[in-house]
């Protein structure tokens, strides 16, 4: 059986389920899977990037290339 038939198989199964526990056991088992994938991507930076980064932020700073923190909440 092909990848893509044994998930159309899972989605149909997971569809069926009325039990809240095992729904929240995927879930966990889901969130988990993706937290692992999103560490494994992760490269540190190099120093001379690091200063790149803090270099155009000071620019920006100064230039008046910048939001306050307040302009950024969400309004209703």
């Amino acid at each position: 059986m092909d990848i893509q038939t044994r998930k159309i198989n899972f989605v149909q199964e997971f569809l069926r389920l009325r039990n809240v526990k095992l729904i929240e056991k995927f879930e966990k088992i889901l969130l988990e899977n993706k937290a692992k994938e999103y560490e494994t991507n992760l490269k540190p930076m190099e120093m001379d990037e690091i200063n790149n980064i803090a270099d155009n932020s000071i620019e920006d700073s100064r230039y008046g290339k910048v939001v306050n923190a307040n302009e950024l909440s969400i309004h209703d």
